[in-house]
């Protein structure tokens, strides 16, 4: 069995990326549930459209503590429409603070077409520098892909995030290459 480590964030089981590039925003996910050195499930849907298809969310950790952040992230957009930056400041506050939100096991890949924002229950609503963020077990592989890939070619942003994730799939046991991609925004900006 496997134990949770005190040292959160500590993930084995999943890949999320999210691309910034040329006024489009991409979220991709990997559909690998893993448990311990079993893979489950091969196609799992962790990324989600909220806010009527504005924002794009994907999750790494605990699916039922990743729903039930994503379903309070939810209400925080309803609460501040258009204020993604502040929603999810709302939410990483009431995460932390809150006894039942503190226990739950997750970390969030949250975007609009403006920003993108890394969230965890340890308070942290990061903006990454580069346009490129991710999170999950095989987060760091899909990253350095993708922060290699979205300067240095002609790619658009699905195209970065698709080949990204298939480097980490290559890489990482606990990422497989069946991807859930969402898009936010027109061509070129």
């Amino acid at each position: 069995m496997i134990q949770t480590s005190p040292s959160f964030p500590d993930w084995h089981g999943t890949t999320i990326l999210a691309v910034r590039k040329d006024g489009r925003t991409v979220i991709a996910g990997d559909g690998q549930v893993s448990m311990g050195a079993t893979i489950v499930k091969g196609a799992a849907r962790k990324v989600r459209t909220l806010a009527g298809g504005k924002v794009l969310a994907g999750f790494a950790g605990a699916t039922a503590d990743a729903f039930t952040l994503i379903e309070r992230l939810e209400a925080k957009l309803e609460q501040y429409p258009d204020q993604l930056a502040r929603a999810c400041v709302d939410l990483a506050k009431d995460w932390r603070t809150d006894r039942y939100l503190r226990r739950l096991e997750a970390m969030l890949l949250v975007a609009d077409k403006d920003a993108i924002f890394t969230v965890t229950g340890v308070g942290d609503v990061l903006e990454p520098e580069y346009g490129v963020a991710a999170v999950g077990s095989g987060g760091n592989y899909a990253l350095a892909a993708a922060r290699a890939l979205i300067d240095n070619t002609d790619m658009d942003a699905e195209a970065v995030a698709r080949r990204a994730m298939a480097i980490a799939a290559d890489i990482c046991v606990y990422t497989n290459g069946n991807l859930t991609v969402e898009i936010l925004g027109g061509g070129r900006a």
